[in-house]
C-alpha cells in the first residue's frame, strides 16, 4: 500500500527546478501513505515525473522499489494496492518466457501490462491504482480497481501539464489552479455526506470512477469503462438455498484466502457484529498463528460493543487489543482526524481510531467487514427504501409545492417537511427513497448552504432515475449502497484514516470475484434481511452473536455533542431556522469548514 503521484505535460520540460520540487511537494504530502520508503523518476524526454511512497508488505526487500522500470526502460510504473493473485499471474508470465528481478506484486503488473496492455486489468484480483508512463509513446496509462478500493485523482490545464494523486492534498502541491471550490462537489457533499465520484471538492480535480481507465497522450485524456457492477436479476439465478450456501461459502474462503496474502502478518478489525465475526472464523482456518484482533470500546452500554467482541476474539483464540475511547480522550484525537482528512466527510473518526489503535501495536496489514451490509442486507435501507418509494407514489402531489417554494417559506418549514417534499418529487424512485433515507441537509437547504459559500448550483432538483428496469427492488438497493455509501464513503474514509496511521486496510466483502459470484445466486436467497445467507455459510458464526440486535460501529456522538463536545464551533455563520440537529448536520459543516481554513484558507469564510 502506498502513496502515488506525477505530472505529465506534452508542452513543458519537467526537469526544470520548479517541477522537481512541485514533485517533491506532492511526495512529502503523501508521506504518511508509505513510511517505509520513497522514489521518484524523470523521463529522459522530460514529458513525464513519478514519485512514490512505500508501504511495505510485498516483498520487502529493496528489489520492490517504485517507481519501477521496466527491463528496457521503456516503461515505468508507481502503483498503490495490492495485487492477490499476483503469484499465479508470475507463474502464468514466467511460462510465456518472463523473468523476473524481484517477488513483488508491482514488476508482475508491469510486465502484464507490457503483454496486454490495458487488458491487462482483466486479470487482476485485487485492490489498485497505477499509472504506467511509456518513454517511447509519450502516454500514460492509468486504472482503478473495479469497486473504487484504492483512489486516483487527476487534473489538468490549459497548458496542457497533467498531474494526478493518491489524495487530493498532493494536487493542491502540484498547481494553484486547482485551488477552486466545486460547486456540485459542495452540493453532494453537503446533502449526502460524502462527494460522488467523479466529482471532489475541487472544481478541477476529478476522480478517477471505479472500474475505469484512462489513457493520456499530447496533453489530452480520455477515460474508459472495463467493469461495473450488475446486481439485477439473472435469469439463471440459483434458487435452490443448499446450491447458494455451498457457492456462498466457496466465494468467502476464495476471498479470505486470496486477501490473507502477504508477507507482514494480517489483523482483523472485530466489532463483534456477523461480518466481521464472520471474516475472523474463516481467516483462522487459514493462520498457524493466533490472530491480533482490535476493537473500540465505550463506557455507555448503549453504545459498547467491546465486551462481544473481546467474547469473539476468546471463541476464535485471536489475541485481542481493545481501546476504550471516552468524549475526553476522543476530543484531541478529533483534532489529528481533522489533520488527516482528505476530503471533508460525516464519517472516518471510527476507522481513524481502531486505525490507530492498530498502528500503535505495530500491525501494518487488517481486514475490516466493511461490504458485508451491502452485499447480504444487513442494513434497514433494504426494507425501508422500496417502503419509502411507495410513499413517495401517494405524496406525489406535493410535489409542486417543492418547486414554489422561495427563502421566506422555506425558513418557516421544518426540515423533515423539506425532505419529504424533495421524495415527493420523484414518486416511485428507489433513488430518491435511497435519498431520502441516506440524505443530510434537504435540497433547499443545501442551496441556501452553497449560497452562503459564494457557490452557485442549479436551483432545480436533481434528476434521480425512476428505477423502473428493476424486477427485484432489493437488488437496486444493494446496487445503490455499493456504489453510494460503499463506495463514495465508507471505502474512501477507510482508506484514507488507514493510511494517515500507515496500516494497510483490505476489505474481503469488497472483491469483483465474489461479487459476481454473488449475483448469480437469486436475491430472494442473498438479500434476505438480516444477512441470512451469510450466517448459513458460515456456521462457526456463534448464535450469541446472530441473535444480538445489530448496532454498527458507531460512535456516541450525538451524546458526545450535547454535552462534552458541545463547544466545538460550527465554523460557518448558518441561517438561524436551519436545524443542526442530528449531530452529523453539524459534524459536516465542522469538517468542511476546518478543511477550507487548512488547506484553502484564502477561501475561508465566517459569512
Amino acid at each position: 500500500m502506498c502513496g502515488i503521484a506525477g505530472i505529465l505535460s506534452s508542452t513543458k520540460d519537467l526537469r526544470s527546478d520548479n517541477y522537481q520540487i512541485k514533485l517533491m511537494d506532492m511526495k512529502s504530502a503523501l508521506k504518511h501513505r508509505g513510511p517505509d520508503g520513497d522514489g521518484d523518476y524523470t523521463a529522459p524526454s522530460g514529458a513525464a515525473v513519478l514519485c512514490h511512497t512505500r508501504l511495505s508488505i510485498i516483498d520487502l526487500s529493496d528489489a520492490g522499489h517504485q517507481p519501477m522500470l521496466s527491463k528496457e526502460s521503456r516503461y515505468s510504473i508507481t502503483f498503490n494496492g495490492e495485487i492477490y493473485n499476483y503469484r499465479e499471474l508470475r507463474e502464468e508470465l514466467t511460462e510465456a518466457g518472463e523473468d523476473f528481478q524481484s517477488n513483488s506484486d508491482t514488476e508482475v503488473l508491469l510486465k502484464l501490462f507490457q503483454r496486454y496492455g490495458a487488458n491487462c486489468v482483466e486479470k487482476l484480483r485485487g485492490m489498485f491504482a497505477f499509472v504506467i508512463w511509456d518513454e517511447r509513446e509519450k502516454s500514460a496509462f492509468a486504472a482503478r480497481d473495479p469497486l473504487g478500493i484504492k483512489p486516483l485523482y487527476y487534473c489538468s490545464d490549459a497548458s496542457g501539464d497533467f498531474a494526478f494523486a493518491s489524495e487530493v492534498r498532493a494536487l493542491l502541491k502540484a498547481s494553484h489552479h486547482t485551488e477552486k471550490l466545486s460547486p456540485q462537489g459542495i452540493y453532494n457533499y453537503l446533502s449526502t455526506g460524502t462527494f460522488s465520484e467523479p466529482n471532489t471538492i475541487l472544481n478541477d480535480v476529478k476522480l478517477l470512477e471505479a472500474g475505469h481507465t484512462l489513457t493520456w497522450k499530447a496533453g489530452s485524456a480520455s477515460v474508459s469503462n472495463y467493469w461495473q457492477i450488475k446486481t439485477d436479476l439473472d435469469p439463471s439465478a440459483i434458487t435452490e438455498i443448499r446450491s447458494a450456501i455451498k457457492l456462498t461459502r466457496k466465494a468467502l474462503n476464495s476471498s479470505i484466502e486470496a486477501h490473507l496474502v502477504s508477507d507482514v502478518p494480517v489483523g482483523i478489525f472485530l466489532s463483534g457484529g456477523i461480518d466481521s465475526t464472520a471474516l475472523l472464523a474463516l481467516a483462522s482456518q487459514y493462520s498457524k498463528k493466533a490472530i491480533n484482533t482490535y476493537s473500540i470500546a465505550f463506557e455507555n452500554k448503549e453504545w459498547n460493543e467491546g465486551d462481544i467482541a473481546a467474547r469473539v476474539a476468546e471463541h476464535f483464540g485471536a489475541n485481542h487489543t481493545e481501546f476504550l475511547v471516552t468524549p475526553e480522550i476522543a476530543l484531541p484525537m478529533f483534532d489529528d482526524f481533522l489533520k488527516a482528512v482528505d476530503q471533508p466527510t460525516i464519517d472516518g473518526f471510527n476507522s481513524y481510531c481502531v486505525s490507530k489503535l492498530a498502528q500503535n501495536q505495530g500491525e501494518k496489514v487488517v481486514l475490516s467487514g466493511l461490504g458485508g451490509d451491502e452485499l447480504f442486507a444487513g442494513y434497514k435501507s433494504f426494507e425501508l427504501v422500496p417502503k419509502l418509494a411507495e410513499y413517495s407514489r401517494r405524496i406525489s402531489l406535493l410535489a409542486p409545492l417543492a418547486r414554489w417554494l422561495n427563502r421566506s417559506l422555506i425558513s418557516l418549514l421544518p426540515s423533515k417537511l423539506l425532505r419529504i417534499l424533495d421524495l415527493a418529487s420523484h414518486p416511485g424512485s428507489l433513488s430518491a427513497a435511497y435519498q431520502s433515507l441516506r440524505g443530510i441537509f434537504s435540497h433547499h437547504e443545501t442551496l441556501e448552504l452553497c449560497e452562503r459559500l459564494d457557490l452557485h448550483v442549479e436551483h432545480s432538483l436533481p434528476n434521480r432515475s425512476l428505477d423502473h428496469s428493476y424486477i427485484n427492488p432489493k437488488t437496486r438497493v444493494s446496487e445503490l449502497e455499493l456504489t453510494g455509501y460503499m463506495r463514495n464513503q465508507l471505502l474512501r474514509d477507510s482508506d484514507v484514516m488507514s493510511m494517515a496511521c500507515g496500516l494497510e486496510l483490505r476489505v474481503p466483502f469488497v472483491d469483483r470475484q465474489l461479487l459476481e459470484t454473488m449475483t448469480r445466486v437469486h436475491p430472494d436467497i442473498r438479500l434476505r434481511q438480516g444477512k441470512k445467507l451469510l450466517i448459513e455459510a458460515v456456521p462457526e458464526i456463534p448464535d450469541w452473536v446472530i441473535n444480538r440486535p445489530k448496532q454498527g460501529f458507531r460512535f456516541p456522538f450525538d451524546l458526545w455533542f450535547a454535552n462534552k463536545w458541545k463547544d466545538i464551533e460550527v465554523g460557518y455563520d448558518t441561517p438561524t431556522w436551519l436545524s443542526l440537529s442530528p449531530w452529523y448536520r453539524k459534524w459536516s459543516l465542522t469538517v468542511l469548514a476546518a478543511w477550507q481554513k487548512r488547506h484553502l484558507p484564502h477561501l475561508s469564510t465566517d459569512k
